[in-house]
């Protein structure tokens, strides 16, 4: 009888169609996809779902300034998002477009019907302060100079009436869910912002727009006046991409989400609004929101205005998937935020991966390659390469299941350097007697680097594997 796998259902957030893909979203996907990667290599029902957010005003506006009708507009921008799974190499296995009147708007009527059911919607009139950038009321206290925090802009004055949901009737049971680690926030700084949110007081969510002030977006069941707010929309993606709306197998059979990798700027929607939805629908809530930073150019800030936005599908051609893939992870720590400049990228290619493991896998296939007929004895490794292997494995899990990825990568390159240091000790170019012993140690430490390697980079892996298998070298990373 065959044991049953593991279920293990992991989500980005759903990007959003304003613009092209940016390098924090690839940051964020390459993130999910090597927890991909690696639940499937543990043998575990993997589900990977990634996506766009298609409505809301700015969308709307953004559409209007390029002359474009909305629809053409996100197209256009959703392709782009489409692309990235084949530039970057992800394995998603769906992508979720809110647009999608068949698999998604069923699921957000749904929601918004049971939420409205068990009284936690309501209709009143609201004065306040909106800033289009986040598509969401702020408060004047949140703001700095009188301007948005994150989008640098004045909020707009708005007065009309909405539909809301009672986020302020879940304040209690999310403070304690979020801190017994029931809905586990990583890091634990991001945590305490949570509980700092909700420690001053967490007010009703205005839940819709007016049809006249937004019409690109789904229309609230029963009230053809309003048009259902963009965050109220996109949340259920992670619910609606599972077939919700029709109670099917795949969503009984994968939700919750194990794990949903957002933004730090977008913490709250996914920590606070979202856990308040399943609470009021009686559904189970998510069990660990993995939260990244921002990606600065040279430590400021990405913007159009300072001409420093880095096109992700012009630097992995310029300089390949995986070396990009493995800068994000390697030098930009999983949870804060980081720096880019081709200056540091081009340092880090040629220090870790040309010099570093291409350099090792050239010196010990070409080794090989000079001995007939040789082919690797797992009974017959070394110690100290078995014990260092074995170490390195111990030390890559616990950094891997704590979503440590840069430590991970340090300590890959921690037994790729000490297989430098083995082959300068035991010199098997010359003609010894553990010769065959030595090779034979090096090509199995070869063997786990790429079993290693796999999650993060997925090509170089199985390059190396083609290389150990045909004795035939093929320089992986040129020098820049």
């Amino acid at each position: 009888m065959s044991a049953i796998r593991r279920k293990f259902y992991i989500t980005t957030s759903i990007a959003y169609t304003n613009d092209v893909p940016h390098l924090g979203f690839v940051l964020e996907s390459t993130q999910a996809d090597v927890l991909t990667r690696y639940h499937r290599i543990l043998g575990d029902d993997v589900f990977f779902l990634t996506g766009v957010d298609e409505h809301g005003i700015k969308i709307a506006k953004k559409a209007k300034q390029t002359n474009k009708e909305p629809k053409e507009f996100v197209d256009e921008i959703s392709n782009r998002y489409k692309e990235l799974k084949k530039v970057f190499n992800f394995s998603n296995d769906d992508f979720i477009r809110t647009t999608d009147k068949k698999k998604h708007w069923p699921s957000v009527q749904k929601v918004w019907l049971k939420l409205k059911n068990n009284n936690d919607i309501y209709k009143k009139k609201y004065k306040g302060l909106y800033c289009v950038g986040c598509e969401a009321f702020v408060l004047e206290k949140d703001l700095i100079n009188g301007k948005c925090p994150v989008h640098n802009r004045k909020p707009e004055i708005v007065e009309e009436e909405n539909y809301f949901f009672k986020l302020s009737k879940y304040s209690e049971k999310l403070k304690n869910l979020i801190e017994k680690d029931k809905v586990k926030i990583i890091p634990e700084t991001r945590k305490n912002e949570m509980l700092s949110l909700i420690k001053q007081g967490l007010l009703d969510v205005s839940f819709s727009r007016t049809r006249t002030r937004l019409e690109w977006g789904i229309e609230v069941p029963n009230d053809s006046t309003q048009t259902i707010y963009v965050w109220a929309d996109a949340l259920v993606n992670y619910i609606s991409a599972l077939g919700y709306d029709k109670d099917s197998q795949k969503f009984k059979k994968y939700w919750p989400a194990d794990i949903h990798c957002v933004g730090k700027d977008i913490l709250r929607f996914h920590a606070l609004i979202w856990p308040a939805m399943l609470l009021s629908l009686g559904l189970k809530l998510p069990k660990k929101i993995l939260v990244h930073g921002f990606i600065n150019v040279d430590n400021k800030k990405m913007s159009k205005s300072l001409g420093n936005v880095i096109d992700p599908f012009k630097l992995a051609e310029k300089y390949g998937i995986d070396p990009v893939r493995y800068y994000l992870l390697r030098e930009i720590l999983p949870t804060e935020d980081g720096d880019f400049t081709y200056e540091k990228f081009e340092a880090r290619h040629n220090a870790d991966l040309a010099s570093g493991l291409g350099n090792l896998v050239a010196r010990v296939i070409t080794m090989a390659s000079k001995i007939k007929n040789q082919k690797l004895d797992l009974q017959m490794v070394q110690n100290p390469m078995n014990k260092e292997i074995k170490a390195t494995w111990k030390n890559y899990k616990k950094a891997l299941d704590n979503f440590k990825f840069n430590e991970v990568l340090v300590e890959i390159w921690k037994l790729i350097s000490f297989c430098d240091k083995y082959i300068e000790k035991q010199r098997p170019w010359e003609d010894t007697e553990n010769k065959l012993l030595v090779i034979n140690d090096l090509l199995f430490a070869l063997t786990n680097i790429s079993q290693m390697l796999e999650p993060f980079l997925p090509e170089t892996s199985e390059k190396i594997i083609q290389q150990i298998k045909n004795k035939k070298s093929k320089v992986l990373f040129p020098r820049i």
